[in-house]
Order: C-alpha cells, then sequence, then structure tokens
C-alpha cells in the first residue's frame, strides 16, 4: 500500500498526477485543493483505489498543516510501505514589476508557494517519523527558480526558495536512521493555465512575452497529462533523493 498527500490537485499537472495515481488499487490519494474534483472520485471507484480530498485554501496554511499532521498521526505506522508528499500548488501574482502588485497579493503568492510547502512538509516529517515504510517529498519547482525572470519576482522567490528549503532538509534527514527522501524538482514546460496566463500579459511589464507565445506556437509545451507521467516515473526512480534539486529531463 502507498500513501500520496498532493497538494493543487483540483486542476492542471495535480489533478492529472492525482488521477494516474489514482489508477493503482493499492494507492490511497490524499487531494488538497481550494476546490473539488468530481473526476478523481470517479477514477477512484473505478480502480478501487481510495481517494479523500480536502477544500483548503494554502494561502491560510498553518491550519492545513495541522489538519495533516493529525490525520497522519491517526494512521498505523505499519498502514503504508511508502509515503509521498508532493507538494505542487503554487500561485502567480499579476504580471509585471513587484511595486504594481499588492501587500495582500504578494503574501498569499508566498503562503501558498512557499510557507505551505514548508509546514506541510515538516507536519508530514513529525507525524511519520516513527513509519516504518519509505517516505519522500517532492517538491515541484520550476526552471524560473534556478533563472530569474521580469515580471514574476514573488513566484520566482518561491521557488528558488523551495529549492534551498529542500537542500537544507534532505541534509536533515540525511542524519536519520530512517529519514525522508527529499527532491525539488523542475517539471519542464507544462501547458496549463499559468502559461495562459503568462502569454496573456502585457508585453509592456512583461518582456519575455514573446518567449512564452514561441513556446505554445512551436508545440514544445508538455500537456499535463505527460508532465504527471514523468513525475510518477520519477517517483518510481531508485535513485529518488540522490539530488535534492533536480530537473525531470535529468538523465
Amino acid at each position: 500500500m502507498k500513501l500520496f498527500v498532493v497538494t493543487g490537485a483540483s486542476r492542471g499537472m495535480g489533478a492529472a498526477l492525482a488521477e494516474q495515481l489514482l489508477a493503482d488499487a493499492g494507492h490511497t490519494v490524499l487531494c488538497i485543493a481550494r476546490r473539488g474534483n468530481d473526476a478523481l472520485a470517479a477514477v477512484a471507484a473505478a480502480s478501487g483505489a481510495t481517494c479523500e480530498q480536502w477544500q483548503a485554501d494554502l494561502a491560510e496554511p498553518i491550519a492545513v498543516a495541522a489538519r495533516l499532521q493529525g490525520w497522519l498521526a491517526a494512521h498505523d505506522a505499519d498502514a503504508f510501505g511508502e509515503a509521498t508528499l508532493v507538494n505542487n500548488a503554487a500561485s502567480l501574482t499579476r504580471i509585471g514589476g513587484l511595486e504594481n502588485c499588492s501587500a495582500e497579493e504578494l503574501s498569499s503568492s508566498i503562503r501558498v508557494g512557499l510557507e505551505a510547502p514548508l509546514l506541510l512538509t515538516a507536519a508530514f516529517l513529525r507525524a511519520t517519523a516513527g513509519w516504518r515504510g519509505e517516505r519522500r517529498v517532492l517538491n515541484i519547482s520550476s526552471g524560473l527558480g534556478r533563472r530569474a525572470m521580469a515580471g514574476q519576482a514573488t513566484y520566482c522567490a518561491a521557488k528558488a526558495g523551495m529549492d534551498h528549503l529542500s537542500r537544507a532538509v534532505a541534509l536533515d534527514q540525511a542524519l536519520l536512521a530512517n529519514g525522508a527522501k527529499v527532491v525539488s524538482l523542475a517539471p519542464g514546460v507544462i501547458d496549463t493555465d499559468m502559461q495562459v496566463q503568462l502569454r496573456s500579459a502585457d508585453g509592456a511589464g512583461f518582456p519575455e512575452q514573446q518567449a512564452f507565445l514561441k513556446l505554445k506556437e512551436s508545440g514544445q509545451l508538455t500537456s499535463s497529462h505527460d508532465a504527471a507521467a514523468r513525475l510518477v516515473a520519477y517517483l518510481g526512480r531508485a535513485d529518488f533523493g540522490a539530488s535534492p534539486v533536480a530537473d525531470v529531463r535529468d538523465p
């Protein structure tokens, strides 16, 4: 039996990932998102997998992390052979200079993109510390955490923070007998709602708009389904965790 906790699972790559995980009857998938997704429940019903969905706002992550810790702690230490937390949820601010965004908008984006993964990871590690199965944390990062881009300072900062958070937590876990394996993974360029926002932005405040338009026009964007399949394959790699910061396209 395997357990997966996936944030941002109601749409896009998160929904595609949850759907593919739920295709296996031996999987239990907890989906956390602001909205539910009836299609995921249908997939679970057809396969015999277990699907639980929480409608929660990760811009208010303390309560969500506390709920997750309690939920995990209620399970037996031998219930699952593997347990994985996938921090997938992210949030864009309006596209343009930092000064054009409200304090509330900036705070919400950082809470969803960095504070929530930090708190959920801490809750996951606390609650599963005594579990005997393998534990994994997969943080969905971005090339923009490794290369700055004008017009999305908050998103770049959140993803860069996620990368370094993963490095540090991996070092902590390496000191433990049954420490979790941690990876911050760039999933490639995916055709999601976020890409639509970037292509629709005002070019005056977003000099890289044309590059995103060309990605779409030239067919270089990966579908959510294919991107999720790559994530599932990466989770199955024997060397998962060998490098705490990675790219799904790495050999």
